[in-house]
């Protein structure tokens, strides 16, 4: 009777320490397994949503994934078409949704000048299959962007963007994962719009008294145009540019300071964008000296030369008079 309560004991001893095995850690101190990776992973149910201030949201320390243990399991190719060669973004875990022949891995990676949301997909075998960048944070104050899952285990891509005249451009792309291709596939396509069809000058009505007050046009999506300042040395200017069918667009208004008798420069508090404006009688160039990413698209400059539009002549009217 005693030995078999001494082996009842010995069985529930062992049951409890199964049970409260520690599960082993990511931070690269502990031997991690397939299975311990996947399941460090928060198991959830679609739909599941996330937009791009999530991503600025500073995570918890036990949430961390060491770069060896993430390339352990995860192509190091993954984070070097997203980050580049070399680099080593901070990764965390986050949720994890599981079909039937798949596991989807939702992991935030964040390196000093991007943000990105990743999914990995994994086989009921847990061997890696394939990863979609599910949401790259931009720098586009202007844009909203939303991605997710729904129930149909369709990935979607949403950006809303608000455009200068005040209305709403969005565009959408929604992706599934194909076993068979072993990728996820693109299966619909909402482009975003968001060229301006027509541009508003907002400083058009100020004065233009100056020698340099003028429009200088190239086209009707690409001017620039300078007004009067109610300060000695200084304008005000309004840009907007429109290149490549829209591949290329940009627009800033603000005040620049005469340093020369036909140079302007543009420099705002806050702002890490200085542009520089030569004048010449028949035409205005335009340099950047310090990137001015947050006004334009990433691989635009606001760099070009303006032709000045001519005035229009006012007629002179005579009087005659009567003998």
């Amino acid at each position: 009777m005693l030995r078999s309560l001494s082996c009842l004991f010995f069985a529930i001893c062992l049951f409890t320490a199964c049970g409260n095995k520690k599960k082993p850690s990511l931070s690269g101190t502990d031997e991690v397994g397939i299975s311990d990776f996947i399941e460090s992973f928060e198991l959830i149910n679609p739909p599941y949503e996330v937009n791009d201030t999530a991503l600025n949201k500073k995570e918890k320390d036990s949430l961390l994934i060491a770069n060896k243990i993430f390339m352990q399991f995860v192509p190091d190719s993954v984070l070097t078409k997203i980050f580049g060669k070399n680099a080593k973004p901070k990764i965390y875990t986050g949720k994890r949704i599981k079909e039937k022949e798949e596991s989807y891995l939702f992991a935030k990676a964040i390196a000093a000048d991007k943000k990105a949301l990743l999914v990995l997909c994994f086989d009921k075998k847990n061997n890696f299959k394939g990863f979609l960048p599910l949401l790259v944070q931009d720098a586009n104050p202007n844009t909203l962007q939303i991605s997710g899952i729904n129930r149909k285990f369709e990935f979607y891509q949403s950006v809303l963007l608000k455009k200068p005249d005040g209305s709403t451009a969005e565009g959408k792309e929604v992706f599934i994962y194909n076993d068979e291709a072993g990728q996820f596939l693109l299966i619909m396509k909402d482009p975003l719009d968001d060229r301006v069809q027509e541009v508003i000058n907002p400083i058009d009505t100020f004065a233009r008294k100056n020698k340099f007050s003028a429009d200088y046009i190239k086209d009707k999506m690409n001017l620039v145009s300078i007004r009067d300042d109610s300060k000695a040395g200084k304008i005000n200017f309004f840009i907007h540019f429109d290149r490549n069918e829209g591949e290329c667009t940009g627009e800033l208004k603000g005040v620049a300071n005469f340093t020369a008798a036909n140079t302007a420069i543009y420099q705002q508090p806050g702002d890490a964008c200085s542009i520089q404006f030569n004048f010449s009688s028949s035409s205005v160039s335009l340099k950047e000296i310090q990137a001015c990413g947050a006004h334009r698209g990433v691989k635009c400059s606001f760099d070009g030369s303006y032709p000045r539009k001519k005035e229009a002549k006012q007629k002179t009217v005579t009087k005659r008079t009567s003998k």
